[in-house]
């Protein structure tokens, strides 16, 4: 592995903390007992934030991502000291891309006007349906009405980028509900829309006590459904749960998508770093009160193997529909595209993905059947893993992101 240059950097920062753990949910998030502990957390997140950018030799940020959890539970005034902490150790870019997830639930009238003047110049708005009944049965702890009204609330503050959470394949839902939730969406005028199958993820209540969920043939006629409705409403799918009008795709996950660097800072935050010629995982404690007691010169590091670089990268580049250029691919890992182009081809062969004039995209099918597309980067043959884990690997590593 030689000659890696470093891509865009981005800075994830994580709120562990909810109002109420939702039963699908296997994130680092955390039932809030008592208190937040809001002026600690902003201070340990400084410390956590210089320590990093020691090692980045002054790279310039691109994105910011303030994601939980429930950021939006942190006061407007907190998230301006952190804004204005990063910014001591780092530069932004002229552009930089500054997301708040937010839960309608936890959002106080004017809110979003003090978030934008903190710095913030995106949402991404955690909606998942606009039945009651579906809400209800998911956890949370908002009304279809508190989604309409954040939302009213973010166009009065001029923060027209926003993104909504939606999910489909809801216990008991049928596909009229899910375009229905879709389209009353689009109603809001969101820039771009997060639209995720609910999924039973090892460890979480639904996975012990699985609701009725629909069949995959009546899920995948949900997606086909709604996806054509948001196609036509302008919303192009740029990623395999991402949508979003023009100009407007979330550059702080196309640089995840396209195996660009990001410091991960805060409780359980993971973070991927090119350091000359090495790549790193960084992962911080993923317990509120361990981080806030740790040293943050502490944090793991695990190098990646060469080895293991292949699928690294494609369980990225081949989310996205347009795919990604070979050349990014050499740059980003220091392996040669020689290295990899027999496993290329048996996919083309297998109609998962098509290369043509040094870029590489997933089919259709391809997208419809990624994990099956990634298994065979996890071949022992081709990378030195074994494949009896593959499975579980892919999940644990394509849950570590998301918007």
């Amino acid at each position: 592995m030689s000659g890696l240059i470093p891509p865009p950097l981005s800075l994830y920062v994580h709120f562990p903390w909810c109002v109420r753990k939702c039963p699908y949910c296997d994130f680092n998030s955390h039932t809030l007992h008592g208190e937040l502990p809001q002026e600690g957390y902003v201070a340990a997140l400084e410390r956590d934030i210089a320590a990093q950018a020691e090692q980045v030799g002054g790279r310039r940020l691109i994105s910011v991502f303030l994601g939980g959890g429930t950021p939006s539970l942190f006061s407007p005034e907190a998230i301006a000291r952190m804004l204005a902490g990063a910014r001591r150790h780092f530069e932004f870019a002229e552009a930089c891309e500054i997301t708040l997830e937010a839960n309608p639930g936890t959002i106080e009238r004017g809110r979003f006007a003090e978030y934008a003047a903190a710095g913030v110049n995106r949402v991404s708005l955690g909606a998942q349906s606009f039945d009651a009944g579906a809400l209800a049965a998911l956890g949370r702890i908002h009304s279809p009405a508190e989604t309409v009204r954040a939302v009213a609330e973010l166009h009065a503050a001029g923060l027209t980028n926003f993104n909504l959470d939606l999910m489909y394949a809801l216990p008991q839902q049928t596909t009229a509900g899910a375009v229905s939730d879709v389209e009353q969406a689009l109603a809001l005028k969101p820039a771009h829309v997060s639209h995720y199958q609910l999924t039973l993820e090892p460890g979480t209540v639904f996975a012990a006590t699985p609701p009725p969920l629909p069949v995959d043939d009546v899920a995948a006629e949900m997606l086909a459904e709604c996806g054509a409705r948001l196609a036509d409403a302008g919303l192009s799918q740029y990623e395999v749960s991402a949508y979003a009008r023009a100009g407007r795709q979330a550059r702080h996950n196309l640089n995840y998508w396209t195996f660009g660097d990001y410091v991960g800072a805060g409780a359980g935050a993971h973070g991927k770093l090119t350091l000359g010629d090495r790549i790193v995982r960084t992962a911080q404690w993923r317990e509120p009160r361990r981080y806030l007691a740790a040293d943050p010169r502490h944090l793991a590091h695990k190098e990646v193997a060469a080895g293991e670089l292949p699928f690294e990268f494609m369980m990225n580049g081949l989310r996205l529909t347009d795919g990604f250029d070979t050349g990014v691919f050499e740059a980003r890992t220091g392996l040669a595209w020689a290295d990899i182009a027999p496993v290329m081809l048996k996919l083309e062969q297998r109609g998962l993905v098509e290369c043509q004039r040094g870029r590489c995209r997933p089919t259709r099918q391809g997208l419809q059947f990624l994990n099956e597309a990634l298994l065979v980067f996890l071949d022992p043959l081709c990378t030195g893993h074994s494949a009896l884990t593959a499975n579980e690997r892919i999940t644990s590593e394509t849950h570590t992101i998301a918007e």
